[in-house]
């Protein structure tokens, strides 16, 4: 097709190309064995395949997939749209990046990290979205995410954010020399130059994968790693296409503008050693291909002639530009000589200063570094092949590496892959218009174009060519379309032919086993002619060159030799056999090429084929069951010739193909010779030499046939006649007897009486018909002459009046004949009257139309009779109310229509129509004909879209002039299409579309002549447009309101909302009447849609109710039909949500049986299913009687509404109590009846009869009376706090469900936030203390100093001494009796405190570390005791407080035996009180009081309103080059944002190991010079009367995005922080030589206090300020709080107290004490077992590890988190009581937070106990096991377990000094 259309000198010219083109489509196919899958996410842009399991691995916009090797999908992952901006750093916070909008993810990279040994493999995954970060995801499903970071640092950029920018990348794997040996898995990545967003990232970065131990972190770019130095990124914009691996070396192709010589675009190859990790081996070559192909498209290494080669795929650019053009082709360039350009270039930049041996720059420096070409010694590329710190880099060739195209297009080339088959190089390339083209690749670097494939239309195909491992088939990635196709069509070929035709180089015919294959696949394929290549021109298929006899008759046997050309060789044993047809084979003989086989048997062939004298069977030559060749004989039957042709039967025979005869006197057809009754007339083909005796004539065929060949008179027959036939004919006589002489030609005269007509001829309206005639001998036909045939015909037949009579034609014969009982048309000779020569005046029975226009121009028709005979008979004869109409040729009808056009008549005017023919008097109409005046009035409405589908109604008079058809509307030029009937004064029509806005004159056409609507123009408006229409999901009852929003809705006259259904599936109905109506319904359903129309409330809304829609049917779609203009409600959103529709919602009823009672001042609870899946709140009403029952609360089960205080009355006549109804708001579509509801009598109880009349005296009534009055007074009080409770609960709930969309952001943005936390925690990144440090929090509280590190401070003289005394006690603490009594003897000391008692249990806990059993068993003893005491007075009391030795001993037992579970539980403590800090941390905290904006505890709620906004400032950290961005508060003081900024830059460091923030100064750096040094009191503070304000970012008044630093505090520096209020443990008020001075320090609100008070007042007073009712809007703060942790806090709980994995030992083994304490006393009541339980491990353990996450993680714990924490730590504990758990109105506020929680914790505790007492017991000889190990695990107190001890016996000695009040000098 392209040929053809080329000029003939670009023809010649292309075709003097030495290379081939792709210029004639004849080799383009469609495959149909190509399969494929649509994807979304165009354009897809990479593919990749695991070489182990076969998965494929897509990558495109917005999705990632995972794919079997079949094309079938495993996972999908959605990787965008979201919230983005290129010139923002991310975390993307909207406030701080105003230029963020939701931007779709393209897929930048997709790579494959190989594991090593059982390490799992990891799909790297990099996209365009935040500054282009990478992730991992599991190779096995890549919806497991392995590895995100979602605050990436500035070296984590890796991919371009820029989807027009290209990014390559590899995994290398290298020795680790830097880090202690091992691997060291890196990524080499090349990207292109991006404007916005990081412009320092270089071309070629490297990025670590493995090992990432921090603070490394992955895909980072860190210095030692590497990267190629670039003096202007923006002038080496390297566009970067592919990068490979190869041998030692990695090689990056990309093409760029050559900085160096002549500016132009070139493509480059560049190499850099693996091994090294400077880049000092760097060195670039340009590539050229010869024909201006400069901009490399894609590549692929493959191998040619066996050495491996770059193939490249390039393209022209255009001008000097990198736009590509589509002239483009493939070069191939050896690596053997790319790496000796190379090689090369290094040298003479090593050696000879760049020069070459003519003295020309071939080598130079690139990239504008402070580098050059040095002359080294010769030896220095051999000694370092990699480069060094001396050799110059990065090195370029001047020198280009050469090559011819192979393969020339002039469709642009986008991919390339290669394979090799038996020797031969093969390449697939893909292009731009979706076609992948077959080019063999030949040694001589020239290539062939074999064949094409259709994959995907005008898709550009993408870079990623694939072969899968069997090299059988090739993945093709295309925009949206992955296709698996086959690399060749060999198994679809079924014949030779089509196998050697096919050109295919993988393809061959394998002869003896009859198949196309590849070559390795034949047998036999090394002896000639057993494999014939498709691809060689010269091969031929083994064909049978003659057969001998090629036909013969069926009646006879013969022998059939077959000649077969290229037979291939057999062995001895082996032999060949014939098949005729699908007959038994026969042996054949082979002599030579020859081979004779015997023909079979005329019984065995098949019967001939109907309608057929022959047969053709196939003679195939077959080895075993394959048949090697095949040919053709043909059988035929003589007598099946004459039967085939009984018009002509001698002539059929003798002009046979075939050697057949005619036997005339026989009529028989025959292959012999002779016939039974002498007379033979041989076939044609008989030479003459044959005929002798047995012919009839001088020569045989068909001129010796006796025959009729033609008519001596007329043909014209007429019907009803008898008429004389005269027939000629030649060799008749042979049927006569033979006396006298044989005369060739005869007459005969055949007489055909025609009166009686056969049926076919009278039913016959025509005036002619066809009938043919012949001669019969006997039963026997006489042959005829084809096309001898009679007309008959019949004058009367269609002709109707005189006029049609006479405009027959004379030959013909008819006339008009007036006589008789009717005048009709008749043959002549049959008119028994004269036939008349004129005829009578017209007649008209309709004219159309009956009126027209002043103007004329329209169409009259008039329909009649005697009209004309001719259209010139009525020229000129035609008036129409007086006025001449000009008849038109094309509409006129012989004597029955003429049809004319009207003419103007200047006036209004009525009359009849004329016609007048001839000199006959004119035929005159009885309808009048008027002519009129129509006027058009005014039109509504006066606008409509641009699209058009306004109806128009235009008011006229006279509107029906003319013909309907006669009517047109129009719009300026455009037509609007009259849709209704029109009325004389009405016309509708609808507008089409116009492609410009404003108005045009509305315009009607009464066929010529034109009107206007006087004075209105029609405006064309802009389209409606909707932007938004929500909610998305309705219930099928319909009704639910959609709010749509956009613009210009108010143009559209009629918006309409449609869905499109379909049934589910077709019922099955036996019986046919059934089964006809179902059929009949589903016709309407099937493919039908539902409408309801819109309400139009301004130009940017309307309201539409969503139509009804059984659900017997499935919705298909959603639509918006504005007019012409259609939008799908998938179109409208981002990402394209559609519309869903879902059951109706199921309330049920209030009560089964009877009325409901209701008790005033409650609310109606109604329960359900579904209720907000498709139905909010707000759209929901309940009405109960005349009065609505307000709905407070909606949530999936459940509906509360608050009905009135009065029972209402019922709207039902039939019932006097009211109904509660609920109802759909808008449409009330869906409405339900729930029942009846009966309130309940006020009075509760009935009065107390007066019992003063029999027996009972006047005391008793009194009792009885007081005792009722309580009685009644109590039941009020608790009905009236259960009224209560359920109020305050249903407030919660409508509160919290009112802030639940502010939890779900914050939880959105927080999760966002800890998903990089996330990653880390359980490595390395929980910063757990180790257990030196926990033993010394938990054992001794509050002690600034670390007891136990302390050494025996004695004089040499005394040491020895009480050494040996310590060592004595130490022995005697090792005694149980000596120990239980020695701690019962203390405790009985009046003056031993709770405090001694604690320090006394801890330092015993120490000292017996190391025999923990010993230990169990002696606080096991002490405990027996403690039961013993409590149960004599209240067991419930018993371990409640930390009283006594045993109990601290306890909580110490517990915290050693507990520390290795706390591993587990500490994940989630920490992400908690991360959280915690972050959402604390967003909003302002008041640096004096400690409030905060965001917090759980009231008490410590910042109430006032603060304005605040978020800063971004950027954090100079030591030698980083990209600045550390990090949010902060404009209200935060110095030292807040000094604690901000040390947590970003050491996040995932312990908190010990961090610089104090006193330590260190914040500088604001504001350009090159200007320096800040910023502090939170200083001389610019703002004093105001005794008032000092702190000072904060917004006093220095420091911008959103400017560049601070964190530098050691200067000696002189005497500003003090703030960092004293958030120390743990004791907390002491800040700045207090600012107090001495008389003024008070505020920073985010002046304390409330007044100095004047009292101190003991303050108290009550804050007291009565907290017990004042809480507003709801700081409530609503509270909640948003609480359900923003809610997750954290249920994980916290959850790890606690879950019980699927294990519990501890420790817990089982003590809780089966306590259960056989309680036996053992006979305590039976399960709730004192439970105290027991709750004391001993939450309250004790538990509550203090919540309360104090820095006793187990190395963190901060301050005012505002240890505020939140002991909300939560009290939550806990109410979760772990007995009590039931009631809340009021003067319920503290955190007890209301957690009321609905609360319940649900309480059933974890339960079951925790449960499920631990109901395992099994026994569990006391694996606990003495564990103690026995945990002994082991003593902690390093100091290096000599001895003197360790010995110290504890020292502090065991001060402590009995201190209670027996003596001074010792110990």
């Amino acid at each position: 097709m392209l040929a053809s259309s080329t000029p003939l000198s670009l023809l010649f010219f292309l075709l003097l190309l030495p290379t081939p083109s792709l210029l004639a489509n004849d080799i383009v196919t469609t495959d149909p064995s190509v399969i494929g899958v649509e994807l979304h996410g165009s354009p897809l842009s990479h593919l990749l395949q695991d070489p182990g399991s076969g998965h494929l691995y897509l990558g495109g916009v917005d999705n990632l997939y995972q794919l079997t090797s079949d094309l079938e999908l495993i996972s999908h992952v959605r990787t965008g749209p979201y919230l983005d901006s290129p010139d923002c750093l991310p975390p993307i916070i909207p406030q701080d990046c105003p230029s963020a909008t939701p931007t779709h993810n393209h897929n930048k990279l997709l790579l494959m990290e190989v594991g090593q040994g059982a390490e799992p493999g990891n799909l790297i995954i990099c996209g365009s979205l935040y500054q282009g970060i990478c992730e991992k995801r599991s190779l096995s499903n890549i919806s497991q995410l392995i590895y995100q970071t979602s605050n990436p640092v500035d070296t984590q950029y890796v991919a371009a954010n820029d989807p027009r920018v290209s990014t390559v990348a590899v995994v290398i794997t290298t020795e680790n020399r830097q880090e202690g040996g091992g691997i060291l898995r890196l990524m080499l990545v090349g990207r292109g130059y991006t404007s916005k967003g990081p412009g320092d990232i270089p071309p070629i970065t490297t990025r670590r994968l493995f090992p990432v131990v921090p603070p490394r972190r992955a895909f980072s770019q860190e210095e030692e790693l590497g990267k190629l130095v670039v003096g202007s990124y923006s002038e080496y914009n390297n566009h970067f296409v592919k990068v490979v691996p190869h041998g030692d070396y990695v090689y990056f192709l990309f093409s760029r503008r050559d900085m160096w010589h002549k500016k132009e675009y070139r493509t480059y190859a560049s190499r850099l050693c693996i091994s090294d990790r400077s880049f000092y081996s760097y060195v670039e070559v340009p590539l050229l291909c010869q024909g201006g192909y400069n901009l490399a498209q894609g590549a692929w290494l493959g191998n040619h002639s066996g050495k491996p080669a770059l193939f490249v795929v390039m393209a022209a650019g255009q001008a000097s530009t990198p736009v590509a053009t589509s002239r483009s082709a493939l070069c191939v360039y050896g690596m053997a000589q790319l790496d000796a350009m190379l090689r090369r270039a290094q040298e003479l930049c090593y050696t000879e200063g760049g020069r070459g041996s003519s003295g020309h720059e071939e080598a130079y420096i690139e990239y504008a570094v402070s580098s050059k070409c040095l002359k080294l010694p010769k030896i220095s590329l051999s000694e370092y092949t990699c480069g060094g710190e001396h050799t110059p880099n990065p090195i370029a060739s001047a020198v280009p590496l050469q090559a011819t195209p192979t393969f020339t297009s002039t469709t642009q080339l986008t991919a390339v892959t290669t394979a090799t088959e038996a020797g031969h190089t093969i390449s697939f390339l893909g292009d731009r218009e979706g076609y992948l083209h077959k080019v063999l690749v030949h040694s001589d670097w020239s290539g062939d174009l074999y064949g094409s494939v259709l994959v995907d239309r005008g898709s550009p195909v993408s870079a990623d060519l694939l072969l899968d491992e069997s090299q059988r088939h090739i993945y093709v990635l295309t925009n949206s379309r992955l296709s698996k196709v086959p690399v060749s069509s060999c198994e679809r070929q079924t014949d030779c032919q089509s196998c050697l035709t096919v050109r295919d180089p993988y393809c061959g015919w394998c002869v003896l086993e009859g198949r196309c294959s590849r070559k390795h696949q034949c047998q036999r394929h090394v002896q000639p002619n057993h494999w014939l290549w498709s691809f060689e021109p010269t091969n031929q298929c083994v064909t049978v060159q003659s057969l001998q006899p090629a036909n013969q008759s069926k009646d006879e046997q013969t022998q059939v030799t077959l000649s077969v050309a290229q037979l291939p060789a057999l062995t001895e044993v082996e032999s060949l056999s014939c098949v005729f047809g699908r007959l038994p084979p026969q042996a054949a003989i082979v002599v030579g090429t020859s081979i004779t086989c015997q023909s079979p048997a005329p019984e065995l062939l098949p019967p001939m084929p109907t309608g057929s004298d022959h047969m053709i069977l196939p003679v195939s030559l077959m080895f075993g069951h394959v048949i090697i060749t095949r040919g053709n004989m043909t059988f035929y039957d003589c007598g099946a010739v004459s039967r085939l042709n009984q018009s002509s039967q001698c002539l059929a025979c003798v002009s046979s193909v075939w050697r057949c005869n005619w036997c005339p006197l026989d009529q028989l057809c025959t292959h012999n010779h002779t016939c039974p009754n002498q007379h033979i007339i041989l076939n044609q083909r008989v030479r003459p030499a044959v005929c002798l005796t047995v012919c009839l004539s001088d020569s045989p065929g068909p001129s010796s046939c006796p025959q009729v060949f033609t008519l001596q008179s007329s043909a014209l027959v007429p019907m009803g006649l008898s008429t004389s036939v005269v027939l000629r004919g030649r060799n008749l006589d042979v049927y006569t007897v033979r006396t006298s002489p044989v005369y060739h030609y005869h007459l005969f005269d055949c007489l055909l009486r025609l009166s009686h007509c056969t049926s076919l001829v009278c039913s016959l309206n025509e005036l002619q018909y066809l009938a043919s005639v012949y001669l019969r001998r006997g039963e026997r036909r006489i042959d005829t002459s084809p096309g001898l045939r009679l007309l008959l015909y019949d004058c009367s037949a269609g002709q109707s009046d005189c006029s049609q009579c006479r405009a027959v034609p004379e030959e013909y014969g008819c006339v008009w004949c007036p006589g008789g009982p009717s005048p009709s048309c008749v043959f002549n000779q049959s008119c028994s009257s004269t036939p008349a020569d004129t005829c009578p005046p017209p007649q008209i029975r309709q004219v159309l139309p009956v009126s027209g226009p002043l103007e004329g121009g329209v169409l009259v028709t008039i329909i009649g009779s005697n009209l004309g005979m001719r259209y010139q008979d009525v020229v000129g004869g035609v008036t129409v109310a007086g006025v001449q109409c000009l008849a038109q040729p094309e509409g006129y009808q012989i004597s029955t229509r003429v049809v004319c056009e009207l003419q103007p008549s200047g006036k209004q005017r009525e009359g009849p129509v004329l016609v007048t023919v001839g000199t006959t008097p004119p035929g005159r109409s009885t309808q009048i004909f008027t002519y009129q005046d129509p006027q058009l009035l005014d039109l509504v409405p006066d606008k409509g879209p641009v699209s058009g589908g306004t109806r128009l109604t235009i008011r006229g008079r006279q509107l029906l002039t003319g013909q309907p058809s006669d009517l047109s509307a129009f719009l300026g030029p455009q037509p609007c299409y009259i849709v209704e009937e029109v009325t004389d004064t009405q016309l509708v029509c609808q507008t089409g579309s116009s492609n410009q806005t404003g108005g045009v004159t509305v315009r009607i056409l009464f066929g010529k002549a034109e009107r206007t609507v006087p004075s209105v123009t029609f405006h064309y408006l802009n389209d409606p447009i909707i932007t938004d229409a929500t909610p998305a999901e309705s219930f099928y009852a319909g009704g639910r309101v959609i709010m749509v929003t956009g613009r210009n809705l108010d143009v559209v006259q009629q918006p309409i909302i449609s869905v499109w259904v379909e049934p589910l599936e077709i019922q099955r109905v036996k019986r046919k009447r059934r089964l006809a109506l179902l059929t009949a319904k589903q016709q309407l359903v099937f493919n039908s849609t539902m409408t309801t129309h819109c309400s139009v409330l301004s130009s940017s809304q309307m309201s539409c109710p969503t139509p009804t829609v059984t659900p017997d049917v499935k919705v298909k779609g959603v639509w918006f039909q504005l007019d012409n203009v259609r939008v799908h409600y998938e179109t409208i959103k981002v990402p394209g949500k559609r519309f869903t529709y879902y059951p109706n919602p199921v309330l049920f009823p209030l009560n089964q049986e009877g009325p409901y009672r209701f008790k005033p001042g409650g609310v109606i609870a109604v329960e359900g299913q579904d209720l907000t899946r498709a139905m909010s709140r707000q759209e929901v009403m309940a009405r109960l009687g005349d009065q609505e029952c307000e709905v407070k609360t909606l949530d999936n089960t459940h509906l509360y509404c608050e009905p009135p205080e009065i029972q209402p009355k019922s709207v039902d006549d039939s019932n006097e109590l009211p109904s509660l109804k609920v109802t759909q708001v808008v449409m009330g579509n869906l409405q339900v009846d729930l029942g009846l509801v009966q309130y309940d009598s006020n009075s509760l109880l009935s009065p107390v009869p007066l019992a003063a009349q029999i027996g009972l005296g006047a005391g008793a009534a009194v009792i009885i009376l007081s005792v009722l009055v309580v009685i009644l007074m109590y039941r009020r009080k608790s009905k009236q706090a259960l009224r209560d409770y359920k109020k305050v609960l249903l407030q919660l709930e409508t509160l919290e469900i009112n802030v639940g969309d502010q939890c779900r952001k914050e939880f959105t943005d927080l999760m966002t936030e800890m998903m990089d936390l996330s990653s880390d925690v359980g490595g390395p990144g929980l910063p757990l203390l180790d257990y030196r440090t926990y033993a010394e929090r938990v054992f001794f509280p509050g002690q600034q100093t670390a007891l136990l590190a302390r050494q025996l401070d004695l004089p040499e003289s005394r040491r020895q001494t009480v050494e040996q005394g310590l060592q004595q006690l130490n022995n005697l603490l090792n005694n149980r009796l000596f120990l239980t009594r020695f701690i019962h003897t203390l405790e009985a000391q009046q003056g031993f405190s709770q405090r001694d008692r604690g320090y006394v249990a801890s330092l015993l806990t120490m000292a017996l570390h190391d025999k923990l059993e010993y230990f169990t068993e002696v606080m096991k003893s002490l405990l027996q005791d403690l039961v013993q005491q409590y149960v004599a007075k209240n067991p419930k009391l018993m371990l409640r407080r930390t009283e006594t030795v045993v109990e601290k001993m306890l909580t110490n037992w517990m915290s050693i035996c507990l520390y290795s579970f706390l591993k587990v539980a500490g994940e989630p403590l920490y992400m908690l009180y991360r959280a915690i800090k972050y959402q604390v941390d967003k909003g302002p905290v008041d640096a004096v009081t400690g409030k905060a904006k965001r917090t759980l505890n009231d008490s410590h709620l910042l109430r006032e309103d603060i304005d605040y906004c978020t800063l971004m400032v950027l954090v100079k950290n030591g030698v980083e080059v990209q600045p550390c961005p990090v949010k902060v508060l404009d209200t935060d003081t110095i030292t807040q944002v000094k604690d901000k900024i040390l947590d970003q830059v050491y996040r995932g460091a312990p908190f010990s190991q961090r610089p104090a923030a006193d330590s260190l100064d914040l500088e604001w750096r504001s350009g090159q010079a200007g320096h800040l040094t910023l502090s939170d009191d200083d001389v610019t503070a703002v004093v105001q009367g005794r008032w000092k304000q702190i000072n904060t970012l917004q006093h220095y008044k420091v911008p959103d995005g400017a560049t601070v630093a964190l530098i050691p505090r200067s000696q002189s520096s005497g500003g003090v922080g703030v960092n004293q209020v958030f120390q743990t443990g004791e907390k002491t008020p800040m700045l207090e030589g600012e107090e001495e001075e008389g003024l008070r320090l505020w920073h985010l609100v002046k304390s409330s206090e007044d100095p004047e008070i009292p101190k003991h007042r303050k108290s009550s007073m804050r007291e009565r300020e907290r017990a004042k009712a809480i507003p709801e809007i700081y409530l609503t703060r509270l909640l948003s709080m609480k359900g923003t942790l809610q997750k954290f806090v249920d994980d916290v709980f959850v790890a606690i107290l879950s019980t699927k994995r294990p519990p501890p030992i420790a817990v089982r083994f003590f809780f089966d004490f306590l259960d056989d304490m309680a036996e053992k006393h006979g305590i039976d009541d399960p709730e004192t077992v439970h105290i027991w339980k709750t004391n001993s491990l939450p309250l004790r353990f538990w509550v203090n590890i919540l309360k104090n996450p820095q006793f187990v993680l190395d963190v901060q714990v301050t005012d505002s988190i240890d505020a939140v924490l002991s909300v939560i730590a009290q939550t806990f504990i109410d979760s772990c009581t007995t009590s039931e758990h009631k809340v009021g109105r003067d319920s503290p506020v955190n007890k209301l937070l957690y009321a609905r929680e609360i319940p649900r914790y309480k059933q974890l505790v339960e079951r925790y106990y449960s499920d631990i007492h109901s395992a099994a017991s026994g569990c006391y000889q694996e606990m003495n096991s564990t103690l026995t190990e945990l002994s082991g695990i003593i902690m390093s107190l100091e290096e000599d377990s001895s003197g360790q001890k010995m110290q504890l016996a020292y502090r065991l000695q001060q402590v009995a000094a201190l209670v027996e009040n003596k001074v010792t000098d110990l």
